[in-house]
């Protein structure tokens, strides 16, 4: 039976997902940094896999990020996204991660955030 291209994508992507989450797993001690990038967005929030619990999120969707920000889709948006998430990981005294791009290449935005969170002194 012939499929449609947008559901082959989706099985595709969905194939990607599941072999990115076999070999990162994140714990209470080095939790994982799910991105996920949207067209109008960038969501980002801290996973312990162990307990299912997410201990820290931002995105540009914020009300506050808004405010003080014109776009919430270019490079500086990134920028301070993840300016703001390596303080709000400092808050939570987590020093080092484990980054999950999902099935996003490591360039531009998803590239921009990263290099945001090493500026603020988090590893990984």
């Amino acid at each position: 039976m012939l499929k449609s291209t947008s559901e082959v994508k989706k099985i595709r992507k969905e194939r990607i997902r599941k072999r990115i989450k076999k070999q990162i797993k994140g714990g209470p001690d080095k939790p994982r940094l799910i991105v996920v990038r949207s067209n109008r967005y960038i969501y980002a929030q801290v996973v312990d896999d162990l307990s299912g619990r997410v201990l820290v999120s931002a995105s540009t969707l914020e009300k506050e990020f808004r405010e003080k920000a014109g776009k919430t889709k270019n490079k500086e948006a990134c920028q301070r996204l993840g300016s703001v998430l390596g303080k709000r990981l400092k808050e939570k005294n987590l020093e080092t991660i484990v980054f999950d791009r999902g099935i996003y290449p490591y360039h531009g935005r998803v590239k921009t955030l990263a290099e945001a969170l090493r500026a603020e002194g988090i590893s990984f």
